[in-house]
């Protein structure tokens, strides 16, 4: 039987306040784990806080800015205070659409400071308690970007493929002390993100922005965008004893729009 019981695990997921990163905390916290999240909005913090999970976990939010150091201390501070985070699901990004020719050097560098630099941050600080406990499992979320990485997306794609070298560096370090690092690469997926740029669109051309997802989704071989629970549901695998020899990997969930070998 495979096992994905999280009971008794503790959980960081950052970046948690909808899409991937919300599905996550409580696909987690439905697995028995004790999940700890942050975000910058008190709002969706407070809506995802007074969830219930189906199961003995728990989900607590957190108010953080993940792109200032200060903040990223002040929340791992109150985490730690409760023992060693077992799971750590590094999601919190950004994916500002925008010119190559006509950004700075402030624009690559705070994105870089949240998409990449807050994962370097989160891992320092959780894995000496994973090492001394000889368990812990480290997740990046990265993106189909990091591998097909297109023009409007140059930082955005950039930052996300630093992450995957980092966390395949990182396998290759601590997987002796069974701590393992991978990465989840998500394709097109049904966000809010999404949502914004069909609207955007659609209001540049006219035309319902629905339809300008569901025919976007018809370029995928399975014929449509994927959603944030069947994300979750490979991140909770990761983090279970069933992915205990998976280690160093780089995982596509993109319905098979990547066609690399």
């Amino acid at each position: 039987m495979i096992d994905l019981n999280l009971t008794g695990r503790r959980a960081v997921v950052t970046g948690a306040s909808l899409g991937i990163g919300a599905a996550t905390v409580r696909l987690l916290a439905d697995h028995g784990a004790d999940v700890a999240f942050c975000a910058r909005s008190e709002e969706a913090v407070n809506e995802l806080d007074g969830y219930e999970p189906s199961s003995g976990g728990s989900a607590h939010g957190h108010v953080a800015d993940m792109a200032d150091r200060d903040s990223i201390d002040a929340f791992f501070e109150a985490v730690l205070a409760g023992g060693t985070v077992d799971i750590l699901v590094n999601n919190v990004g950004a994916s500002p659409s925008r010119n190559f020719l006509y950004m700075s050097d402030d624009d690559w560098e705070e994105l870089f400071r949240l998409n990449l630099l807050s994962a370097v941050r989160s891992t320092r600080l959780c894995l000496p308690g994973m090492r001394k406990q000889k368990w812990g499992r480290v997740v990046m979320i990265a993106s189909g970007a990091a591998k097909y990485p297109g023009a409007a997306l140059i930082d955005y794609g950039a930052s996300k493929a630093a992450m995957v070298a980092t966390g395949k560096a990182l396998s290759g370090k601590y997987g002796r002390d069974n701590v393992l690092f991978n990465s989840v690469l998500p394709g097109l997926i049904h966000t809010a993100m999404w949502e914004r740029a069909a609207k955007e669109i659609a209001n540049a051309r006219g035309g319902d922005w629905e339809d300008i997802i569901r025919n976007n989704g018809k370029n995928v071989p399975v014929g449509r965008y994927g959603t944030s629970e069947e994300v979750a549901n490979m991140i909770v695998f990761l983090c279970s004893e069933a992915a205990s020899y998976v280690n160093g990997a780089v995982i596509d969930v993109d319905g098979g729009q990547g066609r690399h070998i």
